[in-house]
């Protein structure tokens, strides 16, 4: 852990330049989910209780570098106001006029909200001018955006390049969680992927399988690794041109020790909607005029058995197509079974992306997890070993 934290600065009477993501929701102007905005609340209040002066900087939208109004952070004013539980000022602009203005009438206890960094066309090209025209407004620079540190922009690389710098306390959590699970995790490790698409995710589990003990494969993802094996899926969602590269990912994880498993009974049905006419049938059985829709009821219980013998797991994408019961079932009860040992002390349960998180919540087990990330693509990109730009900024 070579990042500092809050813990690490000095921020009594310093403007402290704080990378948020508050990229949330909004509809008729008016925030509908902020989650977002609420998770960044113990970073600012931390700052403010250590004497600091919080500077907000944030993106919204894709604004394409040029001011779009109803891309405006001015409409999340409101549900900031509230979170925070007092009022906070709102700059015209994130550099020149307005920003300096806005920062230098700042008194103790002063929260400022800075106009959307992307409607600079330098932010998303990292452009170091603008980077040294925000890193100018303050002192000491806190990331708190683990969602965007994917991305080597002005306000998430070049600004900390500039500044000291430290992690936020969200993203405090989210590295310590990362590094939990994959990072130095206590073994046995497993990780569930799921989702539609092997060639989305080829990185991913070419990463995985020299990474943990364990791989559990599920959704259309499986139906693909199937197929290369033989076995044949009817109207399955399938890539078939796949076959080969799906050969290769077992033979990767045969020579690093890595044991995966895929479904041993499937839920088939001959319509792609909620509750229609299904069965379960064994795995090789699934027939041609039907489309596997779920795992069935010995894959779980399988993959129960896995999640027991082990200490960790890292989860990412889907069982079966959880949008629609019952085809919803295998993703619910794995995810029980992982809350479940979580709360029995036995296991580490990290999960992220965005399909994830919504499955897991209607599975009701999200509560139950160790962690739970929301920062999609930077998620998927440290579980495929990249390296993300804003937090080996802070490294440096």
């Amino acid at each position: 852990m070579a990042w500092k934290t809050l813990d690490d600065m000095e921020l009594n009477g310093k403007v402290v330049l704080v990378r948020v993501d508050i990229n949330v929701p909004v509809e008729n102007g008016l925030v509908t989910d902020a989650t977002r905005i609420e998770k960044i609340v113990p970073t600012v209040k931390d700052i403010l209780a250590h004497g600091g002066k919080p500077v907000l900087l944030a993106h919204y939208g894709r604004p394409k570098g040029k001011p779009v109004a109803e891309m405006s952070l001015k409409l999340t004013l409101p549900a900031l106001e509230a979170a925070l539980g007092q009022a906070v000022t709102f700059a015209e602009d994130c550099i020149g006029g307005p920003a300096k203005a806005a920062v230098s009438a700042m008194a103790a206890g002063d929260v400022v909200l800075l106009e959307n960094t992307r409607f600079h066309a330098g932010e998303e090209a990292n452009d170091p001018a603008l980077a040294a025209a925000m890193a100018a407004l303050g002192e000491v620079y806190v990331n708190d955006a683990f969602s965007a540190a994917h991305r080597a922009h002005a306000s998430t690389e070049g600004i900390a390049r500039l500044l000291p710098a430290c992690a936020g306390r969200l993203m405090e959590a989210e590295l310590k969680a990362l590094e939990a699970a994959l990072g130095n995790p206590v073994r046995p490790v497993v990780a569930v992927v799921g989702g539609a698409k092997v060639s989305t995710k080829l990185d991913l589990l070419g990463n995985l399988v020299t990474r943990v003990d364990h791989l559990v494969i599920g959704g259309g993802m499986a139906n693909t690794f199937l197929v290369a094996q033989g076995v044949e899926v009817g109207k399955s969602l399938a890539e078939r041109d796949m076959a080969p590269t799906a050969l290769e990912i077992l033979e990767k994880a045969r020579e690093a020790g890595c044991t995966i498993h895929l479904p041993v009974d499937v839920v088939v049905a001959r319509e792609f909607k909620a509750h229609a006419a299904n069965e379960t049938v064994p795995v090789a059985d699934c027939p041609a005029d039907a489309m596997i829709l779920d795992a069935g009821p010995q894959t779980v219980a399988a993959i129960a058995e896995v999640f027991a013998a082990c200490r960790t797991l890292i989860w990412n994408g889907p069982l079966g197509a959880f949008e629609i019961a019952p085809f919803d079932a295998a993703t619910n009860a794995a995810a029980a079974k992982a809350a479940a040992l979580t709360a029995a002390g036995t296991l580490v349960s990290v999960a992220g992306g965005g399909d994830t998180v919504a499955a897991l919540n209607k599975a009701g087990a999200a509560e139950g997890f160790t962690y739970i990330s929301t920062a999609g693509g930077a998620f998927l990109e440290w579980m495929e070993g990249k390296d993300l730009p804003g937090v080996a900024a802070l490294m440096d």
